[in-house]
């Protein structure tokens, strides 16, 4: 049998290429995938020749991108990180066969990992294993917002996601997957209030949908209004922190503005342009602000191993658990069958579609 992956072949073309069946080893099993999520942001992003992977060379060692070959060439051929499946044969006994997990193995039909090397999260049988697609990563990525939000405030003594939102006001800039999610974990661990800034009037309904508070930054000046009414004393108001989730300049430069004197930005946007909007001479200087990148490749130093992937992930399940109808009804906006992939990902590339979340399916 030979498996079907999604490749970026070359800027603006995606293909469905046939590849022969990996081979089953010891300790190793093989998964069907039954769902595959698509993210907008990164994967788009090398559809459009925009990531720096493509261009240049990532210098792990220094942490430096710097002039060279690239990284990721084309043709792209591992995209996606939202993968669940089944498993259909095992040859390791801490796998077995039927059980379903997530994965982040990139968009094909059938995938051989190992279980030391890769992560597979088993999938609780209350859970539409559809959701599943924001357990092995996405959720993680969410969470791991609000893990540095809790360690700008308790340092290594985090002891709950909570602890940066809990009783706090939360504004959230962006209303894509990451910043839906993110403002409902905040709700989930206790935000005093949560609002969601968004310009586009069809994904602030979908935030509205989701019970979360929304307002337009195209309208009245929302630094004022939240200003205005999150009042801590006198010349101190704003957002305790701000989950900046669109990576766009202006985003950025909204999210810095909203914050209290001394607040934190907590950053999960991919910016792939330039950034001549942010003014750092304005509120970010006279504030006194903070500004944190919060990526999946690292949670905040002094927190391992106490909070890793695998904790992020079950609280990925619990918020799924709590939200998972919601979720599955208002962020999920398309299911598409797996061969339909280059189309799609080629009319979101090139804006001729718009989706939320769009979930491939066998």
């Amino acid at each position: 049998m030979r498996d079907q992956v999604v490749v970026v072949s070359a800027p603006g073309r995606v293909e469905l290429v046939e590849q022969d069946a990996a081979e089953l080893r010891d300790g190793t099993f093989r998964v069907e995938t039954l769902y595959s999520g698509v993210s907008a942001g990164t994967e788009l992003s090398y559809v459009k020749g925009t990531n720096p992977y493509l261009n240049v060379t990532w210098n792990a060692d220094l942490g430096l991108f710097q002039p060279g070959e690239a990284s990721t060439p084309y043709p792209v051929t591992r995209l996606g990180y939202m993968q669940v499946g089944r498993v259909v044969e095992s040859h390791t006994p801490a796998i077995a066969v039927g059980t379903v997990g997530a994965m982040t193995y990139g968009h094909r039909t059938r995938y051989v990992a190992d279980p030391v090397a890769e992560r597979f999260v088993p999938l609780p049988d209350d859970l539409d294993p559809l959701l599943g697609v924001y357990v092995a990563h996405m959720g993680p990525i969410c969470a791991n917002g609000l893990l540095h939000a809790a360690a700008d405030l308790c340092g290594t003594d985090v002891r709950s996601l909570g602890d940066g939102v809990r009783g706090r006001r939360v504004a959230v800039v962006g209303s894509g997957v990451v910043a839906l999610l993110t403002a409902l974990f905040a709700r989930r661990h206790g935000a005093a209030s949560v609002v969601v800034l968004d310009p586009t009037p069809q994904r602030r309904e979908v935030a509205e949908a989701l019970g979360l508070e929304t307002l337009d930054p195209t309208a009245d000046d929302p630094a004022v209004v939240l200003k205005t009414r999150w009042n801590h004393a006198a010349g101190d108001r704003g957002a305790d922190v701000v989950f900046q989730c669109r990576g766009q300049a202006w985003a950025l430069q909204l999210a810095l503005r909203l914050l209290r004197p001394q607040g934190t930005v907590v950053d999960l946007a991919f910016y792939q342009a330039g950034a001549d909007e942010v003014r750092l001479g304005e509120e970010f200087h006279h504030n006194g602000l903070s500004l944190r990148c919060a990526q999946i490749g690292r949670v905040p130093r002094g927190l391992t191993p106490t909070w890793d992937r695998e904790r992020l992930s079950a609280e990925t399940i619990e918020l799924l658990r709590q939200y998972g109808d919601l979720i599955r009804k208002h962020l999920v906006s398309a299911v598409v069958p797996f061969e339909e992939a280059p189309g799609l990902l080629t009319d979101l590339a090139e804006r001729r579609r718009s989706e939320l979340q769009v979930v491939l399916t066998g």
